[in-house]
C-alpha cells in the first residue's frame, strides 16, 4: 500500500512585524507562489490571481487566511515522504528568504487578531466566510487562525476501510495530545494546549465531529454515501465561477431540488469538491484522512505518517489496535475528545490516561514500522521517524506545554522569542 500523501500547513508572517503576510505586496502570498514555480510547480489559476501550484501528483495550494499548505504524491514509505518534506523545506528557505518571509509550524495564529488576517482570492472561501457564522461560533476561527498536519492512507477492501477508520476515529484524541502545539491566541495564554482541536468542537457540527455511527452494524461505503449525501454543501462550481448552495444537500442537488442548480445536472466532481467539504476526526475519499494533529516543529511533521503507517500497514499492528480500542464505548470516546484540547496527556481514561494510550500506540506502530523493514539507502527502518514523538511520551508533556513553560520563563512573557526560535527557516 503507498501513502496518498501527507500534508501539511505552516503560517507565513513578516519577521520585522509578526504579522501574517497579505497575498500581495512584498513579502507576500502571491510572490512565494510565483517563486515556488522555479522548482517545476505549475501554476493552478483564479481568474488572473496564482492560487496554487502542482507537479508529479503534489501540490501546493492556500488556506483562507493564507496558511501555505503542501500536499505531497502518493509514496510508498515514510522515507519517501518525509525527502518530500523536506525537498519542500529547502524550496521554500529559498524563496521565502528572497521575499523577506518567515513560515512557522503551529496549530493556531499565536498572535494575531482576526482582522490582521488577509483573505485570499479564491472564491469558495467567499461563500464559506459568509455560511460559516451561521451554524457554529469557532468557523472563521478554524478557517483563518488555525494549521493542520494531515496523513492519508489507503485501505484495501471495505472491511479493511471500517476497522481502519474506527481506529482512527478512536484513536484520533491520542493523536492531538502528541501534537498538541496551540497554546497562545493573540499574544497571550488561551487555555488549552491545542486550541485548534478545540476550534473544531464548534465549526459545523453538520459536517465535523467523531462520527459515533461508524462503530454501528452496518458501516460501510454506503453509509458513509448516505451520511455525504446529507451534509450541507458550500458551492457548485460552473464555468470558472462558485455558485453559492450553502446549506442545501447533495441529496437535494441529484434530486434536482435546489432552485440556484435549476438545470445543471450533478457531476462526479461535484461530488468529490462536496467531499472536501466534510471535515471529520477522520475523513473518507478514496483513502482516510487522519485530521486530529496541530502543525508543528518540522522534524515532528514525518512523526504523524510514520505513526499511522504503523498502524494501519501492518496487519498484527492494527489487529492490535483494534483490541486496545474495541471496548471503549462511544461515551469514553466522545469524552476523551472533548477533553484532551484542554489536558493533552493528562486527559484521565479508565484507570488510566492519554499518556498512556500515547505510549501503548507508539509501541504499537513502531512494531509494526519494524514488521514492515522499509529501509532507506542507510538500511534505517521507518521506526525512526517516531523518535520525537517517544521523547513527548518519556519525558511525559505535550509540545504546547515545552512553549508555555518557556514563555512563562526565559521569554517573561514576550512572544517574539516563538517566530525566532522556532521559524521553520
Amino acid at each position: 500500500m503507498s501513502i496518498p500523501g501527507t500534508e501539511h500547513e505552516k503560517f507565513v508572517y513578516d519577521p520585522r512585524t509578526f504579522k501574517p503576510v497579505p497575498y500581495d505586496g512584498r513579502p507576500g502570498i502571491r510572490l512565494l507562489l510565483e517563486g515556488m514555480a522555479r522548482f517545476g510547480w505549475q501554476p493552478i489559476l483564479e481568474g488572473e490571481n496564482i492560487i496554487g501550484l502542482y507537479q508529479n501528483g503534489a501540490s501546493l495550494s492556500l488556506e483562507p487566511g493564507g496558511q501555505f499548505e503542501l500536499s505531497g504524491a502518493p509514496l510508498k514509505t515514510v522515507h519517501e515522504t518525509c525527502t518530500e518534506v523536506n525537498t519542500h523545506q529547502q524550496q521554500v528557505r529559498e524563496v521565502a528568504g528572497e521575499i523577506g518571509a518567515g513560515v512557522i509550524g503551529l496549530g493556531y495564529a499565536p498572535t494575531w487578531s482576526l482582522d490582521e488576517v488577509p483573505q485570499m482570492p479564491k472564491g469558495r472561501y467567499g461563500i464559506m466566510r459568509r455560511y460559516m457564522p451561521k451554524v457554529g461560533g469557532y468557523g472563521l476561527e478554524m478557517m483563518f487562525r488555525t494549521c493542520t498536519v494531515q496523513v492519508n492512507l489507503d485501505f484495501s477492501s471495505e472491511a479493511d476501510m471500517v476497522k481502519k477508520f474506527r481506529v482512527g476515529l478512536a484513536l484520533q484524541p491520542v493523536a492531538t495530545a502528541l501534537f498538541a502545539n496551540s497554546p497562545f491566541r493573540e499574544g497571550r495564554l488561551n487555555g488549552f494546549l491545542s486550541l485548534r482541536s478545540q476550534v473544531w468542537t464548534d465549526v459545523d457540527n453538520a459536517r465535523a465531529g467523531m462520527l459515533p455511527w461508524v462503530f454501528e452494524d452496518g458501516m460501510g461505503f454506503e453509509r458513509y454515501v448516505d451520511y455525504a449525501l446529507s451534509v450541507p454543501m458550500y458551492f457548485v462550481y460552473r464555468d470558472g465561477k462558485y455558485i453559492d448552495v450553502a446549506g442545501k444537500c447533495f441529496r437535494d442537488f441529484l434530486d434536482g431540488r435546489i432552485p440556484e442548480l435549476k438545470g445543471i445536472e450533478p457531476t462526479m466532481a461535484d461530488w468529490a469538491d462536496h467531499l472536501t467539504t466534510i471535515f471529520p476526526e477522520v475523513r473518507l475519499k478514496k483513502f482516510l484522512e487522519m485530521r486530529g494533529a496541530d502543525s508543528g516543529t518540522w522534524r515532528r511533521i514525518c512523526g504523524l505518517p510514520a505513526l499511522w503507517t504503523g498502524v494501519y500497514y501492518d496487519q498484527a499492528a492494527l489487529d492490535a489496535a483494534w483490541d486496545m480500542v474495541k471496548d471503549w464505548t462511544a461515551e469514553e470516546r466522545e469524552a476523551m475528545r472533548d477533553a484532551v484540547p484542554k489536558l493533552g496527556f493528562k486527559t484521565p481514561f479508565r484507570n488510566t490516561s492519554v499518556l498512556e494510550l500515547a505510549r501503548q500506540m507508539l509501541e504499537i506502530s513502531a512494531a509494526g514500522l519494524k514488521r514492515r523493514a522499509a529501509e532507506d539507502s542507510a538500511g534505517m527502518t521507518e521506526e525512526g521517524f517516531l523518535m520525537p514523538l517517544r521523547e513527548l511520551v518519556t519525558r511525559g508533556y505535550t509540545r504546547a506545554e515545552e512553549l508555555l513553560m518557556r514563555y512563562n520563563g526565559e521569554w517573561k512573557g514576550d512572544m517574539r522569542p516563538l517566530f525566532t526560535e522556532y521559524n521553520f527557516l
